[in-house]
């Protein structure tokens, strides 16, 4: 009993805090915080950046490259010299050069990999999106619990203080005569396991705003509540059809964009095998110079030798593909394979997207259904517990039976309250299928 009311206290200071000092956040803003700062949204940020440096290298390739050497070599040993004699003697050479190489064709082998790789960072900025459509959708189910949470909140402490005021007016009763003492430590008894509830009812509303945080990568749930959105009545909707969804959804959403930018990929890989079965061309140029120095022999300075030396050269070297051991063939076999096997990944994708709007819908019909039903248990349930509390008070029914009554009075209050926002989130999936923001 004594851990029972240290607990209360605690979730009571907290409550009170949180609503002094917490700013409610509606759902618009979660979603849009939870996107900038979600990690797997950054994750996927760098999969863009790195698909655009892997283009811009792909792009550079096209670009004549230049590289220097420089070389300094000792030779010592036996050596033949001008006369066709062998002699010792000790060689010391340094060269100097620079040259570039600028491809002419490639056999269509740069074009094809610029395109493919084009259709990589497409298809991952299509994940991007994804990812985003993603975190909004857990954003959007925790949002809407931590909401149904903090109207049970609210439930159980209209519980509470129907049973103080029914404990008050059995305290005047017994004070008066008119109520046993039974009657009297009977209703405590409702009330203490009113407030029972009501702090298992706190408990689970700050676990779900812990989640919600949690979620948003806020460093604490401290300050932090949520807005109560508006729920619409579910009477005369009317939900497009799972054919209707899926056809807007087809065309717009990322996860289906992307494996067909993939399948485009796919299709530039067989270009890109192909072009090692054609020759290629490329044009050289370059320019150096050296030194040389032999013992025995008299030499010129370094600068002199260096000018003397100097040189320079251009060229164009053809490459023709004769005989790879079959590399090539099989390079392009694989690249088809590698088509079928994306044209099955799409194939996959736009089934498992048909399903998931089928069962969606069919979840929103169930839940607008039951939204319904809940409506008119709830005022069946108000009417009983009105008639039976009159009933109490004056005398013509028993604490176990207004107990009941209240019981089934907060079990279809939750319920109602339940319902609805299953309703809404269900609803809301629909509309995200169709390319509509949460």
């Amino acid at each position: 009993m004594k851990r029972q009311i240290i607990t209360t206290l605690a979730i009571s200071v907290w409550l009170q805090c949180v609503a002094q000092q917490a700013r409610e956040w509606g759902l618009t803003e979660c979603v849009q915080y939870a996107l900038a700062h979600n990690l797997n949204i950054k994750q996927q940020e760098d999969n863009v950046k790195l698909q655009e440096i892997s283009l811009s290298t792909s792009k550079n390739s096209r670009l004549p490259d230049l590289n220097g050497s420089v070389g300094e070599n000792f030779s010592f040993g036996r050596a033949l010299t001008s006369d066709n004699t062998y002699m010792n003697r000790n060689t010391q050479s340094t060269s100097f050069s620079l040259g570039t190489t600028i491809p002419l064709i490639t056999g269509g082998r740069i074009p094809a990999d610029i395109k493919m790789r084009k259709l990589n960072l497409q298809a991952a900025l299509q994940d991007y999106e994804h990812a985003r459509e993603n975190i909004a959708l857990s954003v959007t189910s925790s949002y809407l619990e931590a909401i149904y949470q903090k109207d049970m909140v609210q439930v159980a402490e209209r519980q509470v203080e129907l049973s103080k005021e029914q404990v008050h007016r059995m305290e005047l009763l017994f004070q008066n005569d008119k109520a046993s003492e039974a009657e009297l430590s009977q209703i405590r008894s409702t009330l203490a396991n009113d407030e029972l509830s009501l702090t298992q009812q706190q408990n689970s509303y700050m676990l779900a705003l812990l989640d919600l945080s949690q979620l948003l990568e806020l460093e604490s749930p401290d300050g932090f509540d949520v807005v109560r959105p508006e729920v619409e009545s579910v009477k005369g909707d009317e939900l497009p059809s799972p054919d209707m969804v899926y056809n807007e959804a087809v065309g717009v959403k990322p996860q289906i964009q992307a494996e067909q930018i993939r399948l485009q990929s796919a299709e530039k890989s067989i270009l890109l095998a192909k072009s090692a079965l054609y020759p290629s061309l490329h044009f050289n140029a370059g320019l150096g110079s050296s030194y040389y120095k032999t013992s025995g022999y008299e030499t010129t300075g370094f600068g002199k030798q260096l000018r003397d030396n100097f040189n320079q050269y251009l060229g164009v070297s053809l490459s023709v593909p004769i005989f790879n051991r079959l590399a090539t063939r099989n390079n392009i076999r694989t690249a088809r394979l590698q088509v079928h096997s994306q044209q099955i990944k799409l194939d996959q994708a736009k089934k498992q997207l048909y399903k998931e709007i089928q069962q969606a819908y069919y979840n929103a019909i169930a839940a607008g259904r039951q939204c319904e039903s809940s409506d008119e248990a709830l005022v069946s349930a108000n009417t009983a517990f009105i008639l039976m509390q009159r009933k109490y008070e004056n005398g013509k029914a028993t604490a176990t039976e207004f107990q009941d009554a209240k019981t089934k009075f907060m079990r279809a209050e939750s319920q109602q309250i339940q319902s609805r926002y299953t309703y809404l989130f269900r609803k809301k999936i629909l509309e995200f299928y169709r390319g509509k923001e949460l």
